[in-house]
């Protein structure tokens, strides 16, 4: 088996470490990017990303932005510009907001919402029914109601009233956690997680499960060649992207870095951690560049 098959050099238990993007990516034809803590912290946009992420698409590659986002891709866009990244640094977006309508939609309703208003553009156009908890079939959540104070252990009670009557539960965003400038704040995973961990049932469309892939290849079109999906995500990007048959460069000064315990991990160190948690990667980046 090649090196390139696994991501990392069995025989030494590594992962290849890159600086730059463009040392890497020639072969591809086409990135799936992540979001947060890739190209912004959800507080300020990353030049480096946006520059390299840009001369991929001016050497003739594809870029599309994919996110585990509860919103519609249209809501994603709108928030990337109001950090001022530029559009010439992406073809498109798809969010797990995207892939999840479409479960919405073929799901039977009334729902009960749990998460903040700005998530309300998910239902833009379903013909669907939100309403208390008492009255739902299913429960969407799209993330906490107020993520900077609460966590879990807020929603243990609720979660347990709707487990009782035995709902399930729509997961607009499997994150568990992202980065909010130098804050980890939850994510809709996180709920969803402690109610699979409760006996619900959980449905999920975004990384790492396959539909929000799907939905990023058809985008693409055909004769695309080799895909690279990046991300700091070990459990949602680079599960996703082995999933899907794709290769991935791991980014480390994202959630993880803490789990890495140094600044600089070397790759043994990287391999490690990928290994711990079953997945790996072709090659690994500090930061996207």
């Amino acid at each position: 088996m090649r090196e390139s098959d696994t991501g990392a050099d069995e025989t030494r238990g590594t992962c290849r470490k890159i600086e730059r993007l463009d040392e890497f990516v020639g072969s591809y034809g086409a990135v799936f990017c992540d979001v947060w803590g890739v190209v912004h912290n959800g507080v300020a946009k990353h030049p480096a990303a946006e520059t390299a992420l840009s001369a991929f698409r001016k050497q003739g590659g594809k870029v599309v932005l994919l996110t585990n986002s509860p919103r519609p891709s249209s809501g994603v866009i709108t928030q990337l510009d109001a950090l001022g990244f530029d559009r010439e640094a992406y073809d498109g977006v798809v969010t797990s907001g995207d892939a999840t309508r479409a479960l919405i939609a073929r799901s039977e309703g009334p729902f009960y919402h749990i998460g903040p208003e700005r998530d309300l553009d998910l239902f833009a156009d379903l013909d669907i029914k939100l309403t208390g908890s008492d009255e739902a079939r299913a429960v969407i959540v799209t993330g906490l109601f107020d993520d900077t104070v609460e966590s879990p252990d807020d929603y243990r009670d609720s979660l347990r009233a709707i487990r009782e009557r035995d709902l399930t539960m729509i997961c607009a965003n499997p994150d568990i956690v992202v980065h909010r400038g130098e804050d980890l704040i939850y994510c809709a995973g996180a709920l969803a997680r402690e109610y699979a961990a409760i006996g619900g049932h959980v449905d999920l469309a975004g990384k790492p499960h396959r539909p929000i892939y799907e939905l990023a290849a058809e985008s693409l079109g055909e004769g695309i060649g080799p895909i690279l999906a990046i991300g700091d995500g070990m459990m949602t990007d680079i599960k996703g992207a082995g999933a899907f048959g794709i290769d991935a460069l791991f980014v480390t000064e994202g959630i993880h870095g803490d789990e890495l315990g140094m600044a600089d991990p070397t790759p043994a160190r990287v391999a490690e951690l990928l290994a711990a948690n079953g997945v790996s990667a072709r090659a690994f980046i500090p930061t996207l560049r």
